[in-house]
Protein backbone atom coordinates (compact mmCIF):
# COMPACT_ATOMS: atom_id res chain seq x y z
CA UNK A 1 0.00 0.00 0.00
CA UNK A 2 1.16 3.24 -1.38
CA UNK A 3 1.73 6.60 1.24
CA UNK A 4 -1.55 7.87 3.12
CA UNK A 5 -2.52 10.87 4.46
CA UNK A 6 -5.43 12.86 6.68
CA UNK A 7 -8.25 14.04 4.41
CA UNK A 8 -11.77 15.23 4.96
CA UNK A 9 -14.12 13.41 3.04
CA UNK A 10 -18.05 13.91 2.32
CA UNK A 11 -19.93 11.14 1.26
CA UNK A 12 -23.14 12.06 -1.04
CA UNK A 13 -24.65 8.92 -0.99
CA UNK A 14 -24.81 8.20 3.12
CA UNK A 15 -24.81 11.97 3.95
CA UNK A 16 -21.59 11.56 5.97
CA UNK A 17 -18.97 14.00 6.32
CA UNK A 18 -15.66 12.29 8.05
CA UNK A 19 -11.75 13.03 8.52
CA UNK A 20 -9.63 9.86 7.76
CA UNK A 21 -6.91 8.51 5.95
CA UNK A 22 -6.68 8.03 2.38
CA UNK A 23 -3.89 7.45 -0.23
CA UNK A 24 -1.71 10.42 -1.47
CA UNK A 25 -2.97 11.53 -4.71
CA UNK A 26 -0.15 11.00 -7.91
CA UNK A 27 0.29 14.23 -10.20
CA UNK A 28 -0.85 13.21 -14.02
CA UNK A 29 1.29 14.86 -16.55
CA UNK A 30 0.53 18.59 -16.28
CA UNK A 31 -0.11 18.45 -12.98
CA UNK A 32 1.40 19.11 -9.66
CA UNK A 33 1.47 18.11 -6.24
CA UNK A 34 1.04 20.41 -3.27
CA UNK A 35 1.93 20.25 0.23
CA UNK A 36 -1.36 22.07 1.82
CA UNK A 37 -0.21 24.06 4.31
CA UNK A 38 -3.80 26.01 4.93
CA UNK A 39 -7.47 25.52 3.98
CA UNK A 40 -10.39 27.72 4.81
CA UNK A 41 -13.68 26.87 5.74
CA UNK A 42 -16.30 28.28 3.49
CA UNK A 43 -19.66 28.42 4.02
CA UNK A 44 -20.78 26.65 1.07
CA UNK A 45 -18.52 23.67 2.31
CA UNK A 46 -21.40 23.73 5.21
CA UNK A 47 -23.91 23.41 2.74
CA UNK A 48 -22.07 20.72 0.74
CA UNK A 49 -22.39 19.06 4.13
CA UNK A 50 -25.97 19.61 5.17
CA UNK A 51 -26.91 18.74 2.02
CA UNK A 52 -27.85 22.36 0.83
CA UNK A 53 -25.88 21.89 -2.00
CA UNK A 54 -24.83 18.88 -4.05
CA UNK A 55 -21.84 18.32 -6.69
CA UNK A 56 -22.81 18.55 -10.52
CA UNK A 57 -19.84 16.82 -12.10
CA UNK A 58 -18.36 14.28 -9.31
CA UNK A 59 -17.19 10.95 -10.27
CA UNK A 60 -18.63 9.24 -7.46
CA UNK A 61 -19.93 9.42 -4.64
CA UNK A 62 -17.29 11.14 -2.42
CA UNK A 63 -15.14 13.99 -2.06
CA UNK A 64 -12.38 15.85 -0.43
CA UNK A 65 -13.92 19.05 0.29
CA UNK A 66 -11.60 22.27 0.79
CA UNK A 67 -11.34 25.27 -2.07
CA UNK A 68 -9.56 28.00 -0.25
CA UNK A 69 -5.97 25.92 -0.26
CA UNK A 70 -2.55 27.08 -0.07
CA UNK A 71 0.45 25.45 0.53
CA UNK A 72 4.34 24.74 -1.01
CA UNK A 73 4.82 22.78 -4.35
CA UNK A 74 6.00 19.39 -3.43
CA UNK A 75 6.23 17.22 -6.61
CA UNK A 76 5.52 17.85 -10.60
CA UNK A 77 4.10 15.88 -12.80
CA UNK A 78 5.50 15.23 -16.43
CA UNK A 79 5.62 18.12 -18.79
CA UNK A 80 5.18 20.43 -15.76
CA UNK A 81 7.58 23.76 -16.68
CA UNK A 82 7.88 26.82 -15.16
CA UNK A 83 6.95 25.43 -11.86
CA UNK A 84 9.33 24.99 -8.68
CA UNK A 85 9.54 22.42 -6.17
CA UNK A 86 9.24 24.37 -2.75
CA UNK A 87 7.25 27.09 -4.34
CA UNK A 88 5.05 28.90 -1.72
CA UNK A 89 1.67 29.14 -4.22
CA UNK A 90 -1.98 29.90 -3.49
CA UNK A 91 -4.30 27.31 -5.47
CA UNK A 92 -6.70 28.04 -8.10
CA UNK A 93 -9.60 26.68 -6.88
CA UNK A 94 -11.02 25.28 -10.92
CA UNK A 95 -10.27 23.60 -13.51
CA UNK A 96 -11.59 23.59 -17.16
CA UNK A 97 -12.54 19.79 -18.57
CA UNK A 98 -13.13 20.35 -21.88
CA UNK A 99 -15.29 23.41 -21.94
CA UNK A 100 -16.80 23.46 -18.84
CA UNK A 101 -14.82 24.47 -15.16
CA UNK A 102 -14.95 22.03 -12.36
CA UNK A 103 -14.73 23.72 -8.92
CA UNK A 104 -11.77 22.03 -6.46
CA UNK A 105 -13.29 20.74 -3.25
CA UNK A 106 -16.91 20.17 -4.69
CA UNK A 107 -16.16 18.19 -8.82
CA UNK A 108 -12.95 16.73 -7.70
CA UNK A 109 -10.91 16.58 -4.27
CA UNK A 110 -9.96 19.74 -2.36
CA UNK A 111 -7.63 20.57 -0.30
CA UNK A 112 -8.88 19.61 3.05
CA UNK A 113 -6.11 17.24 3.14
CA UNK A 114 -2.40 17.01 3.77
CA UNK A 115 -1.74 16.97 -0.02
CA UNK A 116 -3.88 18.20 -3.25
CA UNK A 117 -3.12 17.63 -7.12
CA UNK A 118 -4.35 20.49 -9.46
CA UNK A 119 -3.38 21.92 -12.90
CA UNK A 120 -0.09 23.23 -13.22
CA UNK A 121 -1.71 26.51 -14.76
CA UNK A 122 -4.37 26.90 -10.94
CA UNK A 123 -1.37 27.55 -8.75
CA UNK A 124 -0.01 31.53 -8.16
CA UNK A 125 2.93 32.48 -6.30
CA UNK A 126 2.69 33.94 -3.26
CA UNK A 127 5.31 36.58 -1.44
CA UNK A 128 7.16 35.12 1.79
CA UNK A 129 5.06 38.41 2.99
CA UNK A 130 1.96 36.55 2.64
CA UNK A 131 1.09 34.43 5.52
CA UNK A 132 -0.24 30.56 4.18
CA UNK A 133 -3.53 31.01 5.88
CA UNK A 134 -4.37 34.96 4.73
CA UNK A 135 -3.12 33.68 0.96
CA UNK A 136 -5.59 30.42 1.46
CA UNK A 137 -8.95 32.41 1.49
CA UNK A 138 -8.05 34.79 -1.42
CA UNK A 139 -9.90 31.74 -3.34
CA UNK A 140 -13.45 32.60 -3.02
CA UNK A 141 -13.42 34.34 0.23
CA UNK A 142 -11.76 37.43 -1.48
CA UNK A 143 -11.77 36.54 -5.00
CA UNK A 144 -15.34 36.65 -5.73
CA UNK A 145 -16.74 39.75 -3.62
CA UNK A 146 -13.50 40.81 -5.70
CA UNK A 147 -15.19 39.27 -9.14
CA UNK A 148 -19.03 40.27 -8.00
CA UNK A 149 -17.42 44.23 -7.44
CA UNK A 150 -14.94 44.79 -10.42
CA UNK A 151 -16.31 42.19 -12.96
CA UNK A 152 -20.51 41.59 -13.14
CA UNK A 153 -21.11 44.23 -10.66
CA UNK A 154 -18.71 46.96 -12.38
CA UNK A 155 -18.14 49.38 -9.40
CA UNK A 156 -17.06 52.71 -10.07
CA UNK A 157 -15.57 54.98 -8.35
CA UNK A 158 -18.26 57.46 -6.13
CA UNK A 159 -21.26 55.24 -6.70
CA UNK A 160 -23.40 54.34 -3.82
CA UNK A 161 -23.26 50.64 -2.84
CA UNK A 162 -25.39 48.73 -0.04
CA UNK A 163 -23.80 45.59 1.49
CA UNK A 164 -26.18 42.55 2.38
CA UNK A 165 -24.74 40.68 4.71
CA UNK A 166 -21.15 40.73 6.22
CA UNK A 167 -20.25 37.12 6.71
CA UNK A 168 -17.23 36.04 5.18
CA UNK A 169 -17.49 37.38 1.57
CA UNK A 170 -19.87 40.29 2.79
CA UNK A 171 -16.87 42.00 5.16
CA UNK A 172 -14.59 41.28 2.05
CA UNK A 173 -17.22 43.23 -0.20
CA UNK A 174 -17.18 46.18 2.20
CA UNK A 175 -13.18 46.03 2.17
CA UNK A 176 -12.48 45.97 -1.55
CA UNK A 177 -15.31 48.62 -2.24
CA UNK A 178 -13.82 50.65 0.35
CA UNK A 179 -10.20 50.40 -2.27
CA UNK A 180 -12.19 50.47 -5.59
CA UNK A 181 -13.77 54.03 -4.27
CA UNK A 182 -17.29 53.41 -3.83
CA UNK A 183 -19.10 56.37 -1.80
CA UNK A 184 -21.33 55.89 0.20
CA UNK A 185 -20.99 52.45 1.13
CA UNK A 186 -23.95 50.92 3.39
CA UNK A 187 -23.82 47.71 5.40
CA UNK A 188 -26.91 46.33 6.13
CA UNK A 189 -26.58 42.99 9.06
CA UNK A 190 -29.21 42.31 11.73
CA UNK A 191 -26.26 40.80 13.95
CA UNK A 192 -24.65 43.88 15.31
CA UNK A 193 -21.34 42.20 15.69
CA UNK A 194 -21.64 42.13 12.00
CA UNK A 195 -22.11 46.04 11.91
CA UNK A 196 -19.24 46.69 14.02
CA UNK A 197 -16.96 44.95 11.61
CA UNK A 198 -18.99 46.35 8.55
CA UNK A 199 -17.66 49.96 10.14
CA UNK A 200 -14.08 48.79 10.93
CA UNK A 201 -13.40 47.31 7.63
CA UNK A 202 -14.49 50.55 5.34
CA UNK A 203 -18.22 51.29 5.41
CA UNK A 204 -19.33 54.59 6.07
CA UNK A 205 -22.93 53.43 7.62
CA UNK A 206 -24.11 49.85 9.20
CA UNK A 207 -27.57 49.30 9.70
CA UNK A 208 -30.17 46.37 10.77
CA UNK A 209 -32.47 45.39 7.92
CA UNK A 210 -35.28 45.69 10.50
CA UNK A 211 -34.50 49.26 11.69
CA UNK A 212 -38.02 51.52 11.72
CA UNK A 213 -35.91 54.29 10.22
CA UNK A 214 -34.13 52.01 7.24
CA UNK A 215 -35.93 53.15 4.29
CA UNK A 216 -35.12 57.02 5.50
CA UNK A 217 -31.37 56.16 6.47
CA UNK A 218 -30.62 55.12 2.88
CA UNK A 219 -32.51 58.33 1.28
CA UNK A 220 -30.20 59.88 3.39
CA UNK A 221 -27.17 58.66 2.65
CA UNK A 222 -28.04 58.32 -1.36
CA UNK A 223 -29.29 62.54 -0.86
CA UNK A 224 -32.82 60.97 -1.87
CA UNK A 225 -31.69 59.37 -4.99
CA UNK A 226 -31.55 55.63 -3.79
CA UNK A 227 -28.33 52.86 -4.44
CA UNK A 228 -26.26 52.55 -7.54
CA UNK A 229 -25.40 49.02 -6.95
CA UNK A 230 -26.15 46.33 -3.94
CA UNK A 231 -25.25 43.31 -3.28
CA UNK A 232 -26.56 40.26 -1.76
CA UNK A 233 -24.11 38.46 -0.37
CA UNK A 234 -26.71 36.91 2.48
CA UNK A 235 -28.33 34.76 -0.42
CA UNK A 236 -31.90 35.70 1.55
CA UNK A 237 -35.47 36.23 -0.19
CA UNK A 238 -36.49 39.26 1.33
CA UNK A 239 -32.93 40.86 1.44
CA UNK A 240 -33.05 40.79 -2.19
CA UNK A 241 -36.77 42.27 -2.01
CA UNK A 242 -35.40 44.82 0.00
CA UNK A 243 -32.62 45.86 -2.05
CA UNK A 244 -34.20 46.07 -5.10
CA UNK A 245 -36.87 48.69 -3.51
CA UNK A 246 -34.20 50.57 -2.60
CA UNK A 247 -32.29 50.91 -6.25
CA UNK A 248 -32.22 53.99 -8.08
CA UNK A 249 -33.41 54.39 -11.56
CA UNK A 250 -31.02 51.76 -14.01
CA UNK A 251 -29.39 50.63 -11.06
CA UNK A 252 -27.87 47.04 -10.43
CA UNK A 253 -29.09 44.31 -7.77
CA UNK A 254 -25.77 41.56 -7.50
CA UNK A 255 -26.76 38.26 -6.76
CA UNK A 256 -23.62 36.50 -4.99
CA UNK A 257 -24.60 34.63 -2.32
CA UNK A 258 -27.32 31.78 -2.93
CA UNK A 259 -30.51 31.12 -1.96
CA UNK A 260 -31.66 27.91 -3.79
CA UNK A 261 -35.01 29.50 -3.75
CA UNK A 262 -36.98 31.99 -6.55
CA UNK A 263 -36.37 35.34 -7.33
CA UNK A 264 -39.50 37.35 -7.11
CA UNK A 265 -39.45 40.68 -8.76
CA UNK A 266 -43.24 41.88 -7.32
CA UNK A 267 -44.34 44.81 -10.09
CA UNK A 268 -42.38 43.84 -13.53
CA UNK A 269 -43.56 46.97 -14.51
CA UNK A 270 -42.27 49.49 -12.85
CA UNK A 271 -39.37 47.08 -12.54
CA UNK A 272 -38.92 47.91 -16.35
CA UNK A 273 -40.11 51.32 -16.32
CA UNK A 274 -37.08 52.25 -13.84
CA UNK A 275 -34.79 50.23 -15.62
CA UNK A 276 -33.40 48.27 -13.03
CA UNK A 277 -31.30 45.32 -13.28
CA UNK A 278 -30.97 41.65 -11.72
CA UNK A 279 -27.11 40.07 -12.36
CA UNK A 280 -26.37 36.49 -11.13
CA UNK A 281 -22.63 36.00 -10.17
CA UNK A 282 -20.54 32.91 -9.06
CA UNK A 283 -16.84 32.60 -8.05
CA UNK A 284 -14.18 34.28 -10.10
CA UNK A 285 -11.95 34.52 -13.26
CA UNK A 286 -7.86 33.52 -12.60
CA UNK A 287 -7.02 36.89 -13.33
CA UNK A 288 -8.81 38.09 -10.04
CA UNK A 289 -6.23 35.55 -7.51
CA UNK A 290 -3.10 36.85 -9.68
CA UNK A 291 -4.33 40.65 -9.16
CA UNK A 292 -5.52 40.06 -5.21
CA UNK A 293 -1.79 38.48 -4.19
CA UNK A 294 -0.41 41.73 -6.30
CA UNK A 295 -2.27 44.08 -3.83
CA UNK A 296 -1.48 42.22 -0.59
CA UNK A 297 1.99 42.46 -1.81
CA UNK A 298 1.89 45.82 -2.26
CA UNK A 299 0.34 46.48 0.42
CA UNK A 300 -3.28 47.69 -0.84
CA UNK A 301 -5.22 45.34 0.73
CA UNK A 302 -4.46 43.50 4.29
CA UNK A 303 -6.25 40.05 4.88
CA UNK A 304 -5.14 40.07 8.45
CA UNK A 305 -8.57 40.73 10.03
CA UNK A 306 -9.58 38.05 8.02
CA UNK A 307 -8.59 35.27 9.95
CA UNK A 308 -11.18 34.29 13.06
CA UNK A 309 -8.98 30.92 14.48
CA UNK A 310 -7.16 28.29 13.25
CA UNK A 311 -7.71 24.36 13.71
CA UNK A 312 -5.72 21.11 12.77
CA UNK A 313 -7.26 19.50 10.01
CA UNK A 314 -8.27 16.64 12.36
CA UNK A 315 -11.31 19.41 13.71
CA UNK A 316 -12.46 19.87 10.74
CA UNK A 317 -15.89 19.11 11.50
CA UNK A 318 -16.03 21.56 14.64
CA UNK A 319 -14.47 24.26 12.47
CA UNK A 320 -17.81 23.39 10.48
CA UNK A 321 -20.28 23.64 13.10
CA UNK A 322 -18.64 26.72 14.62
CA UNK A 323 -19.53 28.76 11.13
CA UNK A 324 -22.79 27.03 10.86
CA UNK A 325 -23.87 28.53 14.41
CA UNK A 326 -22.06 32.13 13.72
CA UNK A 327 -20.36 31.05 17.19
CA UNK A 328 -18.01 34.71 17.93
CA UNK A 329 -19.62 35.63 14.51
CA UNK A 330 -16.59 34.26 12.55
CA UNK A 331 -15.15 35.64 9.16
CA UNK A 332 -13.20 32.71 7.73
CA UNK A 333 -11.77 29.66 9.94
CA UNK A 334 -8.63 28.31 8.51
CA UNK A 335 -7.56 24.58 8.88
CA UNK A 336 -4.18 23.50 9.23
CA UNK A 337 -3.35 19.94 8.11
Amino acid sequence: MGAMMLAGRMNFATGEFAVKQVPVPEPSSGEVRVRVRAAGICLSDVHLISGQLRPFLLAGDEVTLGHEVSGEVESLGEGVTGVDVGRRVVVGAGKTVGDVVWTMGVDYDGGWAEYVVVPAEVVVPIPDSLPFEQAAIIPDAVSTPWGAIEWTGQVRQGESVGVWGVGGLGAHGVQLLRFAGAAPIIAVDPIEAARRRALDFGADIAIDPADPEFAQTIAAATAGVGLDVAFDFAGVAAVRKQAVRLLRQGGRLVLVGISGGSIEIGNDAMFQYTRKQILGHYGSEPRHIVDLVRLARLGRLDFSRSISGTMPLADAAQGVARLESKTDNPIRLVLLP
